[in-house]
C-alpha cells in the first residue's frame, strides 16, 4: 500500500504545473513595497499638511490604510490584488484589515452577532496569537543579546 502512495505522489508531482517561483517573489516584492510606499506618502502628507510629527502621524496613517483596505475589499479589488501579489498584499495593516473585512462580508447573511461578529476573528485571531508569540520570542532574544553585551 505504501508503494502505491509513493507512486501516486510521484505521478501527481510530475503532472502538477510548475509554479513560477521567481515571478511570484517579484510580484510580492514590488506590490508589498508599493503598499508601504503609499503608507509612507500618507504619513508624510499628515506631517506636512496637518502639523503632525513622526510619532503622532502614525495613527491617522494607519486609519487611512485600514479604511482604504476595507473599502477595496468590499469592492472586490483587494482580492484581485492579493491573487496577483500573493504574500506582498499581506503587508500587516492592510492584509489584516482585508482578512477581517472579507470574513465579515462572507458571513453577513448569518446576522451581525453570529455571522459578522462570530466569524470576523477566525482568521485574524490566529494572526493576533502568533504575532504576539513571535513578538515575545523576539523580545526574549533581544533581551538576551543586550544582557550578553552583543547589542
Amino acid at each position: 500500500m505504501a508503494n502505491n502512495k509513493s507512486y501516486y505522489q510521484q505521478l501527481a508531482d510530475s503532472r502538477a504545473p510548475k509554479r513560477p517561483f521567481w515571478k511570484n517573489c517579484l510580484h510580492a516584492f514590488w506590490v508589498g513595497g508599493l503598499i508601504c510606499t503609499i503608507g509612507q506618502a500618507i504619513q508624510l502628507f499628515f506631517i506636512t499638511f496637518f502639523d503632525f510629527n513622526e510619532q503622532t502621524a502614525g495613527d491617522p496613517t494607519l486609519a487611512v490604510l485600514i479604511i482604504t483596505s476595507v473599502l477595496l475589499t468590499s469592492l472586490g479589488v483587494y482580492d484581485k490584488l492579493a491573487q496577483f501579489a500573493g504574500a506582498g498584499s499581506a503587508v500587516p495593516v492592510t492584509g489584516f484589515a482585508n482578512s477581517m473585512a472579507s470574513a465579515a462580508i462572507e458571513h453577513r447573511t448569518e446576522g451581525f452577532v453570529l455571522g459578522v461578529g462570530g466569524n470576523m476573528f477566525k482568521l485574524a485571531g490566529s494572526v493576533i496569537v502568533f504575532g504576539t508569540v513571535a513578538a515575545f520570542i523576539v523580545a526574549i532574544i533581544r533581551m538576551l543579546l543586550v544582557e550578553g553585551g552583543i547589542l
